[in-house]
């Protein structure tokens, strides 16, 4: 089954349970932070997949005239800037939660594991 046989819907509920997976061993505060960033990525990769598959069929640029009596002329297509734009916030959105994994501490927090337990579930 390809992609585009899956509604866009379920692949961002797809993209976005892969990206909780990735981020589960995440205190929950933190989790709850992330939410919004991650519904983003998932919009945005399945958004950039989508244009991806138009760019390869119709190509970046496209045959633009602004009258009939002018020359045609190349241009970039706006779906070609759009993807570029999507790309660039992708990127960043990526780069926030991948520093949000960096930044987790190494060691195990003091105190007993219930204790932990209960400080992380508190909001």
């Amino acid at each position: 089954m390809s992609t585009l046989e899956i509604s866009k819907d379920e692949r961002i509920k797809k993209e976005i349970r892969r990206l909780l997976k990735i981020f589960k061993a995440l205190p929950m505060k933190r989790r709850a932070v992330l939410d919004g960033l991650i519904k983003r990525a998932a919009y945005m990769r399945i958004t950039l997949e989508d244009m991806e598959i138009d760019l390869d069929e119709n190509g970046f640029v496209e045959m633009f005239s602004q009258s009939e009596k002018l020359d045609p002329y190349e241009r970039e297509r706006p779906i070609a800037r759009q993807y570029n734009a999507v790309n660039k916030n992708y990127q960043n959105v990526m780069k926030m939660l991948n520093d949000t994994l960096k930044a987790e501490p190494d060691e195990k927090p003091e105190g007993d594991d219930f204790q932990n337990f209960l400080q992380e579930r508190e909001i």
